[in-house]
């Protein structure tokens, strides 16, 4: 199971790097109008920019909240030793860029409300990275990122739910609730088909977009209300094959091609200077490899988890290192936080300089580490 999701881990981080240029080129092309008109024009009610950030990364978190409860109940995170020194780097991972942002821009009010950008790993593109060393990288190696990558995630989630909603509409909200407790019942029930999850996930979709939480957590929703991938014919482990793919292969990459479009016009040094690209670029470089591998020595040292011994000291700052790829998820809180289209594209812009090079040193970093 660890291996197929590696690989299709990997695979879809060099899908979603082809995505992301292919959006820097047409946003930096005379396609740039029809581009932003496409993202900008409305169909049933939402734009289609919208449609793919409220709509298509339900999806996207559904399997994101299946991956979760996977690992928590019969994966790599099934016991609490297997979490502990994954889930305090993930900790340090969160804290130490946000830290690092809000140190940058303490002056601006609206700015601040970005801290949470830095915060995330982008599983695909930190698992394509180190899946171009092969077998040359020790499976434990992979083990520990996807693992803290995992709980990455879990905490973004959480972060979005708190965070990141409007103003509550009550009665969408009760609605919302009332639904995920049919649905649990339906797990209750051992019902194993998958199209009545679906069909009440949608519902729960609509009545969670009109609640004032946003709409993508109703896929996190479902994924814990369903019943447990551990039973036998359960609809999550019939699902999440095929969703995979879907996401890998299409959801993501499209999302990334609506997201990472930014104008590259009149750039220099003033521009990546701007606190809010500052604070994102530095909370990924320097944040993460501060509270990942920081965290870590800290733990070990004072016996609170230990490090596997395939795994050396050095490979784990090379990992540390590519935890501040924070593409996707980075891109999504980046849109969700900022309405101005220029602090949105300084954020973008702080989130590819960032992610680019943590990638690019972490992959030296890793690659010196082999070699030993």
């Amino acid at each position: 199971m660890f291996g197929k999701f590696f690989q299709c881990e990997a695979a879809g981080g060099i899908l979603l790097l082809a995505a992301t240029i292919l959006a820097l080129l047409t946003a930096n092309s005379p396609l740039a109008p029809a581009y932003l008109d496409t993202l900008h024009a409305y169909v049933g009610g939402l734009s289609i920019h919208h449609w793919i950030n409220d709509g298509l990364m339900a999806l996207f978190f559904l399997l994101v909240g299946l991956e979760i409860r996977r690992e928590l109940e019969s994966g790599e995170l099934s016991t609490w030793p297997r979490r502990v020194l994954p889930g305090l780097a993930a900790l340090g991972g969160m804290a130490a860029p946000a830290l690092i942002y809000v140190v940058i821009n303490r002056g601006g009010e609206t700015a601040l409300h970005g801290w949470a950008i830095p915060t995330a790993t982008d599983i695909a593109f930190s698992l394509g990275v180190l899946a171009l060393f092969g077998s040359r990288a020790p499976l434990a190696l992979k083990v520990f990122l996807t693992a803290l990558a995992i709980i990455d995630d879990l905490l973004a989630v959480l972060i979005i739910a708190l965070f990141y909603g409007s103003d509550l509409a009550l009665p969408w909200l009760a609605g919302a609730a009332l639904l995920a407790a049919v649905i649990f019942g339906l797990s209750r029930a051992r019902v194993t088909v998958v199209w009545p999850y679906l069909l009440l996930g949608l519902v729960l979709w609509v009545f969670v977009l009109k609640s004032g939480i946003h709409a993508t957590l109703a896929g996190v929703i479902l994924a814990f209300v369903m019943p447990s991938q551990t039973l036998a014919g359960s609809p999550s482990n019939k699902l999440e094959p095929g969703l995979h793919k879907w996401v890998a292969f299409g959801i993501v990459p499209i999302f990334a091609f609506a997201n990472a479009g930014v104008s590259l016009a009149g750039l220099g040094l003033s521009t990546l200077a701007q606190p809010v690209t500052l604070g994102v670029a530095a909370g990924l470089f320097f944040g993460k490899q501060i509270g990942v591998f920081g965290v870590t020595w800290a733990a070990v040292k004072l016996g609170l988890g230990r490090l596997p011994p395939e795994i050396s000291w050095r490979a784990l700052y090379g990992i540390s290192l590519l935890c501040g790829i924070g593409f996707t998820i980075s891109l999504f809180i980046g849109a969700l936080t900022f309405r101005e289209p220029a602090l949105q594209d300084a954020a973008k812009l702080g989130v590819l300089v960032g992610s680019l090079i943590s990638g690019l040193l972490g992959l030296g970093a890793i690659r010196l580490a082999l070699r030993d």
